[in-house]
């Protein structure tokens, strides 16, 4: 006997959800080739536009929820890159801040840009609350993503 239909979308969703993440993963390290990084360097730098201005290392950590001395090894690797420096925090001279370089920064915008134009376009035929249920299912994603890269971390798993 089949399962109930819920058993069987759910069955669905597993599959479609594999196949999503294998695909965001691979056009992850295309952009990240495109762009000489490495794919993590390319998300880290993604989330550090995100902050809205200079942060430690570690932020960075937390951000990528890779250790310290691992996100220290990261942003090498974007300062020699060229999309970010290191700065002393004004506030407090002990402080060492990461900060993004605009242009480079610009021009990872502009191969996003590129990329993108077509995204917005996948969501044409939804009304509002569908794009509010797409926004909490994001949401909810990246939060148990981060829980389940922290369980990953502790040896949990």
């Amino acid at each position: 006997m089949e399962g109930t239909a819920r058993e069987r979308l759910l069955d669905e969703l597993s599959t479609v959800s594999r196949r999503y993440m294998a695909a965001y993963a691979l056009f992850n390290q295309a952009v990240a080739d495109r762009l000489g990084l490495h794919p993590t360097d390319l998300q880290c730098l993604n989330l550090l536009t995100l902050e809205g201005g200079p942060v430690t290392t570690g932020r960075v950590a937390e951000l990528t929820g890779l250790t310290t001395g691992s996100a220290t090894r990261l942003v090498d690797r974007l300062e020699r890159a060229g999309y970010v420096v290191r700065e002393r925090d004004v506030a407090d001279r002990r402080r060492v801040l990461v900060a993004t370089v605009p242009e480079r920064i610009a021009e990872f915008g502009r191969v996003w840009d590129r990329l993108s134009g077509g995204w917005v376009a996948l969501f044409d035929d939804l009304d509002d609350s569908q794009l509010a249920l797409f926004i909490d299912h994001m949401r909810r994603t990246a939060e148990f993503s981060a829980g389940q890269v922290a369980r990953l971390r502790a040896g949990e798993v």
